[in-house]
């Protein structure tokens, strides 16, 4: 499998084809849809499927302003990841949008998502990359100046500043190990660039920074990608490793 480089706006056609496909191979039964990290935004282009959708995410006041104010949801339920109620083989696709590199226990919470799917489901997975100097950026900037510079930086009715913790699991080695001991098969892998420094309207000086970090991390850092999105599938195989 290859690593490819797509807009965000094909990632969401690829996630809306794959959804398409799910649909297909089920013949036509309703799909139930699990949208972890529904506060910042997480919108599915689902068709004229008209899924049950179900959201999580964390308890904190711009995601539950955010929530409240979705009208594509039946169910949602906000707090502690590790506890919010999430039933074992009960979701046919499973979206985690933008939620991995700002929770701690991410691997737990994970764990907890895919036990949601069923046999043959889907992972649809987008993060923002620990090894792009965007990220780098992002975690090492503290707190109050993350809050400060936002209003500057982000663009306007973006949800934030949200805490950016980035355990090791959020990047494409952390993925790519958690699914080999999962049993999980990574279908497609897409970079991206769509960090909200990145889309405000200092978008470009946020790029040279971005840039420059990467230089002086002498090729450990992306300074181009800061986004990972990848479809995994949790395999129909009853000799898989199941969670």
């Amino acid at each position: 499998m290859t690593e490819v480089r797509l807009s965000s706006a094909d990632q969401d056609d690829v996630f809306s084809q794959r959804i398409r496909e799910q649909w297909t191979d089920q013949l036509g039964r309703r799909l139930d849809i699990l949208i972890a990290g529904c506060g910042r935004g997480g919108v599915l282009d689902v068709g004229r499927y008209e899924p049950r959708m179900t959201g999580v995410d964390e308890d904190l006041p711009p995601l539950r302003t955010h929530t409240a104010n979705r009208d594509d949801l039946e169910a949602s339920y906000l707090g502690d990841l590790r506890l919010v109620p999430i039933p074992p083989r009960s979701f046919d696709v499973v979206y985690v949008s933008f939620l991995l590199e700002r929770i701690r226990h991410a691997e737990l919470v994970l764990d907890r998502l895919v036990a949601g799917l069923r046999p043959g489901g889907l992972l649809l997975l987008k993060m923002r990359d620990r090894k792009s100097a965007y990220g780098f950026c992002d975690r090492v900037t503290p707190r109050w100046v993350r809050r400060a510079l936002w209003r500057t930086l982000a663009p306007a009715g973006s949800v934030g500043p949200l805490p950016a913790v980035y355990e090791p699991l959020a990047s494409r080695e952390g993925i790519q190990a958690y699914c080999l001991m999962r049993g999980l098969m990574i279908a497609e892998d897409y970079s991206a660039v769509s960090g909200p420094a990145r889309r405000g309207p200092h978008g470009g000086l946020v790029s040279v920074v971005c840039r420059t970090v990467a230089a002086l991390s002498r090729g450990g850092l992306n300074g181009t990608e800061d986004e990972i999105t990848m479809v995994i599938r949790r395999p129909q195989n009853h000799f898989a490793r199941l969670i």
